[in-house]
Parts: structure tokens; C-alpha cells; sequence
């Protein structure tokens, strides 16, 4: 159909040209000849310009990404509570009346601080007498002393007997020995008078009084007066399984033990109340060497810095462990993964757009991408999207070709 419209304007345009041209017969040879040469070049045109081109191929559309080099992070998690550092429960080494209360219930108080005041009225009369009784056995000593520097010489004269002698030393050395008595018995005393003053032992913060202003305290009475918290660094304890032991021995990890041959060792971060991960990292710097056989796990340990004493011990939270990191790994994100009858396989483009599948030996997971350990290079392009109706050796369209460029 379309060769009889070109042959029908072909006639057409003959026709325009025989009227504008004398007639055929008055014209000589070589001009004839020089007209049907143009006559048959113009047909030649307007047949290879009206002639209908064959259909051009269309090649799927796929989406492509390159392939991703870089160090992966493998964690495993757990259930972990946090516990103070430092925990002290302040108690009264004396019994008495307390007196006074020097802190601010809830508030930071420093090492050494006066805490608690309790009655020092028999403590320090205590400290009196044993300082009275170590005077008069001061003096008993030296008259002792005196008594027996003058027996000595009498007895070297044999003025005096071996008795006296004999009674003068024993004199002398039993006096020496009060002495000693008393000093032990007034510094027992003064000991139990710094009692009666409580102090902190460390810095941190105080919980509120658990014994009232006149509450008898001490050995015969309520003994526990309050406890200071220092959370500055806190400890984050979890278990872990024996199989998660036996993991981590094969990736080289010993919890507890930093390596430093190793750009990177075993640590943790957690997960606040709202869900939120807690800023700073801590090391875990202990594992129990055994393993509970009641519950098949072992306690390990971990330290958290905590400046602005955000975590609170006693707070329950989610432990995040980092076990290992593959470093300088290939990876792709799994929407571009096929598993087929238990194989893995993924679909690479070449440079020409032709596209090979590969079949891969996966790694790890982690956030949606998979570490490909065999299989795939590091310059490679991957499909992520349209792969479906693909085979090997399939040439395709790439619809991101500026993005993949850049």
C-alpha cells in the first residue's frame, strides 16, 4: 500500500515536469540522458525517505547501583542492667543518739564531707579516762624505773639480794606493759570518738536519710544511715550463651582482653527508655571464666562513661555488642538478592548493558545489606530494580545512568 502512494507521487511529479519541459522528441540524446539520471536520483530519494524502517528493539528498563566497599559491624544483642560503680551504704560504727545531719538529701556530696553528727558525750569521756589511766601508768613506770636503778647497785655490792632484784625488774617490765595497755585502750577511745562523725567515703550522690534526727544508732540501734552513688561510670551487665562463646572465639574475640594487633575490640552501646541510643560507648572489661549450668550463660561485664549521669543503676536496657567487623567487605542491599532452590544469585551489568547472573556466597545481614564473600568484584554494577523478567546474557536500558555516573 505504501509502494502505490511513492509510485503514484512519483507519477505525479513526472507529469509536472513533462509540461514544463518541451517535448521528449525536440530534445537531443545527451540532455534526455542527463534528465532521466535526475529523474531517477529524485525517485531514489523519495523512496528512501518514505520507506518504512524496521522497528527499533526495546531492552528492559533497570535500575543500577554500585557495588559498596566498606568495613561492616556485626553486633549481637542482649538484655543488660546498669549498676553504679560505686555503691556505699553508710553506716554508724558507734551506738548513740544522732545529733545532726549535714546534707541536702538527694544532693552531690564530696569525698570526705560531714554526712551524719552522733552524741559524743560518753566517747569523749571514755577518751578522757584512758588518757588519765595512761598518766598514772606513766608515773608507776618510771618509779619502777627509779627503784630499779637503785637496787642494781646494791646488788652488785651485796647489799641487796637477787630477790629484790629480781622483784624490782618484774616491777619495771609489768609497769612497761601498762603503759602499752593504756596507750592501746586511749587510742580505742579516740578511734570510737571519730565515730561519732561520719564522713563520706567517696563522692557521688546521697539517698535520703533512713534514720531521723534522736533515733538511736549504731550496734543496738539502726545502723544504716544512708548510701552515696557514684554513677560518673557505671557498670552494664548482661549474660551471654555459651554458643554466643564459641562465636565469638571463632571471630578472635576474648571478651575481657583487648588486642592490639586489632583496629577495633568488643564494645557495647545501649538503648535509652525513649528508645534512643545512648551517645558514648563502653568496653567490656570482665566475662565470668565459667558458665551458670543452670541457665547455660556466663556474666559479662561493661564500662559506661556517664558525665551527665543520664543512666541511672538499677535501669533496665537493651545491650548492643559488637562481635566483629569485616573490613574493606562488598556489599549490596538484599532487594537485589534471588534465592533460587537454596542458591543465591544476583544480576551484573557490564559495560556494554549486557547482563551476566552470578551466583554469590553470602556473608552476614546487617541494616538491610548482605556481605558478599565470593562471587562479585569491587568495580561491579548491580541491578536493584527490574531484575525479574531477566536472563543471562540480556541487554538492558539503565534508567539511572546519570545517577550510577556520579
Amino acid at each position: 500500500m505504501q509502494i502505490n502512494v511513492i509510485t503514484d507521487k512519483i507519477a505525479r511529479i513526472y507529469q509536472s515536469i513533462a509540461k514544463c519541459i518541451p517535448p521528449m522528441k525536440r530534445m537531443p540524446k545527451k540532455i534526455k540522458y542527463y534528465l532521466f539520471i535526475i529523474l531517477f536520483l529524485l525517485i531514489a530519494i523519495i523512496v528512501y525517505i518514505k520507506w518504512p524502517r524496521p522497528a527499533e528493539p526495546i531492552y528492559p528498563s533497570v535500575s543500577v547501583e554500585p557495588v559498596v566497599v566498606e568495613d561492616v559491624e556485626i553486633y549481637v544483642e542482649y538484655a543488660g542492667k546498669i549498676k553504679a560503680r560505686q555503691y556505699v551504704e553508710i553506716r554508724a560504727r558507734v551506738e548513740g543518739y544522732l545529733e545532726t545531719m549535714h546534707f541536702e538529701e538527694g544532693g552531690y556530696v564530696n569525698k570526705n564531707d560531714l554526712l551524719f553528727a552522733i552524741d559524743q558525750k560518753l566517747y569523749k569521756a571514755r577518751v578522757e579516762k584512758a588518757k588519765a589511766q595512761l598518766k598514772k601508768n606513766e608515773a608507776l613506770k618510771q618509779k619502777a624505773e627509779r627503784d630499779l636503778n637503785r637496787i642494781r647497785p646494791l646488788y652488785e655490792q651485796n647489799a641487796a639480794s637477787q630477790l629484790d632484784l629480781d622483784n624490782a625488774i618484774a616491777a619495771y617490765e609489768a609497769a612497761q606493759a601498762e603503759v602499752v595497755m593504756s596507750e592501746a585502750d586511749l587510742t580505742q577511745a579516740e578511734i570510737a570518738l571519730s565515730y561519732t562523725t561520719v564522713h563520706s567515703p567517696i563522692s557521688g550522690f546521697i539517698s535520703e536519710s533512713s534514720a531521723d534526727i534522736g533515733t538511736l544508732v549504731g550496734p543496738g540501734g539502726k545502723s544504716l544511715l544512708a548510701t552515696v552513688v557514684n554513677s560518673d561510670t557505671v557498670e552494664v551487665n548482661f549474660s551471654m550463651t555459651g554458643l554466643d562463646y564459641l562465636k565469638s572465639k571463632e571471630r578472635n574475640v576474648n571478651l575481657g582482653k583487648a588486642i592490639e594487633d586489632r583496629n577495633w575490640n568488643p564494645y557495647i552501646t545501649i538503648t535509652l527508655a525513649d528508645n534512643t541510643e545512648y551517645p558514648l560507648k563502653g568496653l567490656v572489661d570482665f566475662a565470668d571464666p565459667q558458665v551458670d549450668p543452670n541457665t547455660g550463660t556466663f556474666s559479662v561485664r561493661a564500662l559506661m562513661p556517664n558525665p551527665n549521669h543520664i543512666l541511672l543503676p538499677g535501669q533496665l536496657t537493651k545491650v548492643r555488642l559488637l562481635i566483629d567487623v569485616h573490613e574493606d567487605a562488598i556489599v549490596v542491599p538484599t532487594k537485589a538478592l534471588v534465592i533460587e532452590k537454596g542458591a543465591v544469585y544476583i544480576f551484573v551489568v557490564r559495560p556494554d548493558n549486557i547482563v551476566e547472573k552470578r551466583f554469590i556466597e553470602l556473608g552476614p545481614e546487617v541494616m538491610n545489606k548482605a556481605v558478599v564473600e565470593r562471587g562479585l568484584g569491587k568495580n561491579e554494577r548491580i541491578i536493584v530494580e527490574g531484575f525479574h523478567k531477566l536472563s543471562h546474557g540480556m541487554r538492558v536500558e539503565i534508567v539511572n545512568a546519570e545517577k550510577d555516573e556520579e
